[in-house]
């Protein structure tokens, strides 16, 4: 399937983005202060400010999102050092012999590119002042090869201090990849927001006490019962993202080598990607304070349409079980 339009694009948000939409909250989000960024091309980069808050993608890296921001700052918490990181799709499969370095990979298409700093085939992009749509043929992170067997797309609108994403992945290959842990989606903010703050109780939207985390260089995994999570800075400010039908979280720090720092977490389910595969999931992004983006996710949860039932799911697309 094909999107042109950006008419297109506000037809396939329509119901599905209309819940994360109408709960947004529009209170404006402090600016902050930060050091000077990174000089950068600003052709490689386009923008959706609505005046509460900034998301940029790097149309050289995949469109992948590697700004978030408040409209007035200059303080990006997202890190975009490689191609890897960023906000972005990633996926896995078998084992094919490929190589991370020394590290024996397997299958695994990424949005922004691999490994040796390659980009990812920019197919198609769109924008205006409110939407964002981009379609992305994604490097294997390991090989570098071309993966025309997958597509990657993404549709953004902005609305208060909510970024609603629709991602979808539509795999037309001929392999049968083995069922795996998958990231919905990779998550890495830049290293001075270094606690990790999630929910991972037996009472979820009711108030209760959030957990906080200080991840180390090794995985550690949650359980968010309230299916986000958020990196905040020492003053409780940060940025966070919302998976209704993320499962579990896995996350890291590193620290130690310059420029490369960072914080990763991902939302993740597990499903197998086989032939003739489309899975669609919708992401929301939020900054702010820790009790200010629990808020907002509640207001988000609480708007939601029901689940899809098993019969309701198309045969093609993962679905929530529930």
């Amino acid at each position: 399937m094909k999107y042109v339009l950006l008419t297109a694009f506000a037809v396939a948000l329509g119901a599905a983005g209309a819940w994360c939409a109408s709960a947004a909250e529009t209170k404006p989000v402090p600016a902050a202060s930060a050091p000077a960024a990174k000089v950068e091309n600003p052709a490689d980069w386009a923008y959706l400010d609505n005046g509460i808050v900034r998301l940029g993608v790097k149309k050289t890296s995949g469109a992948c999102i590697g700004y978030l921001s408040a409209s007035r700052s200059d303080r990006n918490l997202i890190n975009h050092f490689d191609q890897g990181r960023f906000i972005q799709q990633s996926y896995y499969g078998e084992k094919d012999d490929s190589m991370w370095a020394k590290n024996p990979w397997r299958w695994n298409p990424v949005q922004g590119g691999d490994w040796r700093g390659g980009p990812s085939n920019l197919l198609d992009f769109r924008t205006d002042a409110k939407t964002l749509y981009a379609k992305t043929q994604p490097k294997h992170w390991a090989s570098g090869a071309e993966l025309p067997e997958v597509v990657m797309e993404e549709w953004i609108t902005l609305e208060g201090r909510v970024a609603h994403v629709r991602y979808r992945m539509t795999y037309t290959g001929r392999t049968s990849h083995p069922a795996t842990h998958q990231e919905i989606p990779a998550f890495f903010a830049n290293p001075e927001f270094g606690t990790l703050v999630l929910y991972d109780g037996d009472k979820p939207w009711t108030g209760a006490p959030l957990s906080r985390y200080e991840p180390g260089k090794t995985f550690d995994e949650h359980a968010p019962t309230e299916n986000w999570a958020a990196y905040v800075d020492a003053k409780d400010f940060g940025a966070g993202a919302y998976v209704p039908i993320a499962k579990s979280l896995t996350s890291y720090r590193t620290g130690g080598v310059k420029n490369s720092d960072c914080s990763y977490f991902a939302m993740i389910t597990t499903f197998a990607i086989t032939p003739g595969l489309v899975f669609d999931y919708d992401v929301c992004l939020t900054i702010g304070t820790s009790s200010e983006m629990r808020a907002t996710f509640k207001r988000i949860h609480d708007a939601a349409p029901p689940r899809r039932s098993r019969a309701e799911a198309p045969r093609s697309q993962p679905f929530e079980n529930g």
